[in-house]
């Protein structure tokens, strides 16, 4: 009998930028927004979230802000694209200030950085410098 290799689990945290709406009180509204997914790598599972971040954008009219956070998950889960998380954070930063101010301050821990993104191997993160 031949066992099925399942693909390793992955956690993948992607930022957008709302449409403005009269009920915030700040300049921004941001979400942070975790989705499930199976892959080879923490790559594939980066990319497969940023495509689904994109629809997932143009369909509510948000704008997807490109910093990408990926974990790889010690237990197997079923399911690509399930969202697991979902924040609300109103702020009077810009996105990219945002993003260095909560979500990318340079302390963070990871395992490996290329030169055209910042990438992490166990705990990763894809964003253009």
């Amino acid at each position: 009998m031949l066992l099925e290799k399942k693909m390793p689990s992955y956690s993948v945290k992607c930022h957008f930028e709302w449409s403005p709406e009269k009920t915030k009180t700040l300049a921004h509204l941001y979400e942070e927004r975790i989705t499930l997914w199976q892959a080879d790598n923490i790559d594939d599972a980066i990319e497969a979230a940023e495509r689904e971040a994109l629809m997932y954008a143009e369909q509510h009219g948000f704008t997807f802000i490109e910093l990408s956070q990926a974990f790889w998950m010690f237990s197997h889960l079923e399911g690509d694209g399930v969202e697991l998380f979902s924040l609300l954070r109103e702020s009077d930063l810009k996105p990219s200030a945002y993003l260095d101010n909560f979500h990318d301050t340079g302390l963070e821990r990871k395992s490996k950085q290329s030169e055209s993104t910042k990438t992490d191997t166990s705990n990763g993160d894809k964003r253009p410098n």
